[in-house]
């Protein structure tokens, strides 16, 4: 399902909230009411000790009402922790493992905007290029040219498709297949949002047209693209795109999600009842968010991606840009990168990362630009898509990078 702000990164909420320089702006207010936002400037800051003590703190008591079970792993050149809390089968009352796979969400989108930077270093794409050049017939005639740029930083205009987002609708069709054409059509109903390169909206629809445009520019699928170019290199054994396969491989800890008592299939969880989401289609995200992956994985994949092993550095710099725009509704400034999110954190730390929801899993991956500190987690949230559940991954954050 397409979310905006209730899908977005745990961690652009914190960025949201301590880098927004105009505070209590008109719901929509227009572009040019707005001022354009300062040139981001990532100050040097210490690294601070691992602070063990509050990161065993931010997943300690688990299982709880807000999460069943936590893994998180942090590390970098200033030294390395791992932990590992709460159950991986209700049922089964299974200890929860740390090296087990999930479903990453929304940090899929990292590896689909690196694909296409690789792209864009091997001169097949440019950032510049017309979407319509390169998927003609994809969008309507009637549509303002949207270049490969804006896609990747969200900044197309492009609109979200019309899906009911309801929970029960969504259990109800938990295995439905869509195929990306049918999810795109469906957005393209609807009119642009704004004049391409004006706002920023986070939506899923960019990644959905990055994901149709690699398969286009390469003639292979996108998991082919994905898989050998990033996840057989770096080794990520216990990654990948599971396709039209509503199932997890191999050891991994269940995820559930809160229900209304009574709710068909539910059990009970405390004072509350839960559905197993465990088993579920991830083609209505496809290449905003089916990756299933591991901590150890993700810890490999961020360092390698940091590092420029993944992306030539000269095309990496998306990634690490935060587009001088106002964000859509509004004239809090823009937070999302090519792929990321820059925080400002407590303290004047920046970090750049990522963060992803489905039913029942919350991951996130962040890092400072020098990989002096990396953090990557994995919650297993009983209501993922609520924005209030963010605050347990925002806890892991905090431990991981502020002094």
């Amino acid at each position: 399902m397409n979310k905006s702000l209730p899908a977005a990164l745990a961690l652009a909420s914190l960025a949201t909230f301590v880098t927004a320089s105009v505070v209590g702006a008109p719901a929509h207010a227009s572009v040019k009411d707005c001022p354009v936002p300062p040139p981001a400037v990532d100050p040097v800051v210490k690294v601070p000790p691992i602070n063990e003590a509050a990161l065993a703190r931010s997943i300690e008591k688990l299982p709880a009402p807000d999460a069943t079970a936590a893994i998180v792993r942090v590390g970098g050149t200033k030294g390395t922790w791992k932990g590992v809390t709460g159950v991986g089968d209700l049922r089964a009352e299974r200890p929860a493992k740390d090296d087990v796979r999930f479903r990453a969400g929304s940090v899929t989108k990292m590896f689909t905007t690196a694909v296409v930077l690789q792209l864009v270093a091997e001169g097949r794409v440019s950032l510049d290029g017309a979407v319509q050049e390169y998927l003609p017939g994809l969008l309507p005639a009637a549509y303002p040219e949207i270049t490969v740029g804006q896609l990747l930083n969200h900044t197309s205009g492009l609109p979200a498709p019309e899906i009911d987002g309801g929970f029960e609708e969504v259990y109800r069709t938990r295995f439905k297949t869509w195929t990306p054409e049918e999810y795109v059509a469906l957005a393209v109903k609807n009119p642009v949002e704004f004049t391409p390169g004006t706002r920023q909206h986070y939506l899923n629809t960019n990644t959905f047209v990055a994901g149709l445009l690699i398969e286009k520019v390469t003639g292979r699928s996108y998991e082919h693209e994905v898989t050998t170019r990033i996840l057989r290199p770096l080794g990520m054994r216990d990654s990948y795109l599971p396709g039209r396969s509503v199932h997890i491989r191999g050891r991994h800890n269940h995820g559930y999600q809160v229900v209304p008592a009574g709710f068909p299939g539910s059990i009970r969880y405390g004072e509350a009842s839960v559905v197993d989401m465990t088993a579920t289609s991830v083609t209505s995200t496809w290449a905003s968010g089916d990756l299933i992956s591991t901590a150890r994985d993700l810890e490999r994949f961020v360092n390698a991606l940091f590092s420029g092993e993944v992306v030539p550095p000269a095309q990496l710099e998306p990634m690490f840009t935060v587009p001088r725009v106002p964000a859509f509704g509004g004239c809090d400034p823009a937070v999302y990168t090519s792929g990321m999110s820059r925080m400002v954190l407590p303290g004047g730390q920046v970090a750049y990362g990522k963060t992803g929801a489905r039913y029942g899993f919350s991951a996130g991956v962040g890092a400072t630009r020098d990989l002096s500190r990396t953090v990557v987690y994995s919650i297993n949230s009983t209501d993922a898509k609520s924005s209030g559940q963010n605050q347990r991954g925002l806890g892991v954050a905090l431990a991981a990078l502020v002094p």
